[in-house]
């Protein structure tokens, strides 16, 4: 039977590797602006860029972007360059970009590609909550878009604090976040480690996470036998299904068929299964540290909290 990965374990992993191989080794670099002008026509390989670069207003400049790269909805009218670590190069440089944008932890498998062509390249920052925010202003400042990026960080910083003020009195109940497994099974579980953006969006949402790991990337493998120990009162899972480049016969055992109740039947003495507050996140851009990470707390809160947020929205 073929093994359905999602899009999910296909970042983490990426992530996972290049903190192991090059710890912080590109953090400076990936905070430099690779030229003195104002690039015209920029190309954009991770989905959390593009996503930047639509708020800040620079949007307009985007000649192409990744396989994975869903908003703005206009991304369907630009031209695509292959996957996120392993893009189409001589399909890139036809389109003579005079900037490539990228996360931090892609630079290392693109930098020299990238620049054995002269093809200037800026990867973001990533990893943390302050990186998504950073990601921002350092792009407005690439684009000559500086104004419009503070202010985009100002709103994104007003609406996670005004979750983390809304949550700070409230019950935290223990979360467990699990960003990947084997659809239709809890075989090779992935869950988020307190070192994640998506660990600090869950705590500002009022809850307590759990992990088994302080992975440095971020994200870590766990068992089953460990959330039985950790006993969570919620789970989020955010399987996210076959890829858009699975065919039919693929799809059918893809999560996106699987009943999300009965998969966890599995563990019938967890507290979160028990109590039936297993909440299903498939909006992949939950997974991108842009602007959405605020829609994401939100989100987080609002399933955390249904009494003090108007009920649960997934």
């Amino acid at each position: 039977m073929i093994r359905f990965r999602t899009r999910a374990i296909f970042y983490l992993l990426l992530v996972c590797a290049f903190a192991i191989s090059c710890g912080d080794r590109e953090r400076d670099t990936s905070n430099q602006s690779p030229t003195n002008q104002t690039p015209q026509r920029i190309i954009s390989l991770s989905p959390s860029t593009t996503e930047i670069l639509y708020g800040v207003g620079a949007f307009e400049r985007v000649v192409a972007v990744s396989d994975y790269c869903e908003y703005p909805p206009q991304v369907k009218d630009l031209p695509r360059v292959g996957g996120w670590g392993n893009p189409n190069i001589e399909r890139l440089a036809a389109l003579r970009p005079d900037l490539v944008i990228v996360s931090d932890v892609q630079l290392p498998f693109l930098k020299s590609r990238l620049d054995a062509l002269r093809i200037p390249v800026l990867g973001v920052p990533s990893k943390s909550l302050t990186d998504a925010l950073d990601a921002i202003t350092l792009v407005g400042r690439t684009t000559a878009r500086v104004t419009e990026a503070a202010n985009l960080r100002r709103e994104t910083e007003r609406r996670i604090e005004q979750v983390r003020e809304q949550t700070k009195n409230l019950r935290r109940p223990r979360v467990l976040c699990i960003v990947d497994r084997v659809p239709g099974t809890l075989r090779d579980l992935y869950t988020i480690s307190h070192e994640s953006y998506l660990a600090e969006l869950i705590e500002a949402a009022g809850g307590e996470v759990l992990s088994a790991t302080h992975a440095p990337g971020g994200y870590g493998q766990i068992s089953k036998e460990a959330v039985l120990q950790m006993n969570p009162d919620i789970i989020i899972d955010m399987v996210q299904g076959a890829s858009r480049n699975s065919n039919r016969s693929e799809q059918t055992s893809s999560a996106l068929d699987e009943d999300l109740q009965k998969v966890w039947q599995e563990l019938p003495q967890v507290r979160a299964v028990q109590n039936k507050r297993i909440y299903q996140l498939r909006d992949t851009s939950v997974l991108h540290p842009s602007q959405f990470v605020a829609d994401t707390a939100e989100r987080f809160a609002r399933l955390l909290h249904p009494e003090a947020f108007g009920g649960i929205t997934q």
